[in-house]
């Protein structure tokens, strides 16, 4: 018996919704599959990449005060299929990555950008 099946989302909280919402659709082509207000007061969007079945859950919680992000606590990573192509899709959005990209000899390769109020993300390039 499997204790754990599988991760269904990851959740954290930022200071302006829309501004996260609209850097996750736009730059990294998520798509948002639903939206709510909890009946704690906080507002919810939930994105996910074409191919996955994982969420991320974006929160915006207004009465906790504002969000300060944990700089080991900012990591997450997404697959592209070409980081060439990936940075061609970024500069035509006027965006650039903060990091690399870092190519591997025997294949593949990551990069990082930054996304809204701090967080970081990484894009991965697989060998194939």
């Amino acid at each position: 018996m499997a204790l754990a099946k599988k991760l269904l989302h990851t959740r954290y909280r930022v200071n302006d919704l829309e501004k996260t919402v609209d850097f996750y659709k736009n730059a990294l082509g998520l798509e948002e599959v639903r939206r709510h207000k909890s009946p704690r007061g906080s507002e919810l969007a939930f994105l996910k990449a074409p191919e996955s079945e994982e969420t991320i859950e974006i929160c915006h919680y207004p009465s906790s005060g504002p969000v300060e992000v944990q700089e080991d606590l900012t990591h997450l990573a997404f697959e592209v299929d070409s980081l060439e192509e990936f940075g061609k899709h970024l500069a035509s959005l006027g965006m650039e990555y903060s990091d690399g990209p870092t190519m591997k000899e025997t294949g593949g390769g990551f990069a990082f950008i930054d996304a809204p109020e701090g967080y970081e993300i990484e894009l991965i390039e697989i060998a194939k």
